[in-house]
């Protein structure tokens, strides 16, 4: 194992435990992976049946595009679920410049994503991604290969993405963006369902302040922040 998988392996180990703590989990049923740097062809995956705050590093199995096992002599000792690396595989396979991707079935992140107008620009935490988010059309279960041609034409440019009556997905070009970006997103879905549900009519900024305030969250200017970000959640957890 390289220096550059171990670490990609405790990173990863450790933003499954931070989103199990976050209550972002659905039990078994979604998934992060992490490209292995110096590698267009290998992630890491978890182990399917693990538990989020179960997982460490050596949970984590080593996988092709295809969502194979490249490490056979752990075949049968760490499941895959292949079918739920269709998303994932598509995003990989056309954007390189992406090295983490998660999904979440979130309640408040689900029922934006069943909400005809998608995300509101009602919260701070929603303007950071006003004219930088995408929507996915639903089509089943991801278990067709067919999808990832749409996956990855819907998703565009964009770092994170709306699965239309499904849930969530962020993605960065390293773990601490991802992490940031599906952390905001989660919270402006929270927001706008309990804004929503208290009633009252909805306040939108004026449209100059909206475009003002994506500005200023600009992707190119934020990595500092999204280190800094990370590096004060993971204690939580380490």
């Amino acid at each position: 194992m390289t220096d550059a998988e171990a670490s990609t392996r405790e990173e990863l180990a450790t933003l499954y435990r931070l989103i199990a703590h976050l209550r972002m989990t659905d039990v078994i049923d979604t998934h992060i992976s992490a490209r292995i740097p110096g590698s267009q062809h290998h992630f890491l995956i978890n182990a399917y049946g693990k538990l989020f705050h179960e997982i460490g590093p050596d949970d984590l199995v080593k996988i092709d595009l295809d969502g194979n096992t490249v490490e056979p002599e752990r075949e049968g000792h760490l499941r895959v679920n292949k079918a739920g690396f269709v998303i994932h595989s598509a995003i990989h396979m056309a954007r390189h410049d992406i090295a983490c991707v998660i999904h979440t079935h979130t309640a408040d992140g689900i029922a934006v994503s069943c909400q005809a107008a998608g995300l509101l620009p009602i919260s701070q935490h929603a303007m950071k991604f006003h004219g930088r988010l995408s929507y996915h059309a639903y089509e089943g279960i991801a278990v067709n290969l067919e999808e990832r041609e749409r996956l990855i034409r819907d998703l565009g440019a964009n770092h994170a993405m709306i699965l239309r009556n499904h849930g969530l997905l962020a993605t960065g070009a390293s773990v601490a963006e991802a992490f940031a970006n599906i952390y905001f997103l989660e919270r402006a879905c929270q927001v706008q369902i309990k804004a929503q549900a208290g009633g009252a009519a909805l306040h939108l900024p004026p449209a100059e302040i909206i475009e003002r305030t994506a500005a200023q969250f600009d992707p190119a200017q934020s990595d500092w922040h999204s280190q800094l970000f990370w590096a004060s959640a993971r204690r939580m957890v380490d």
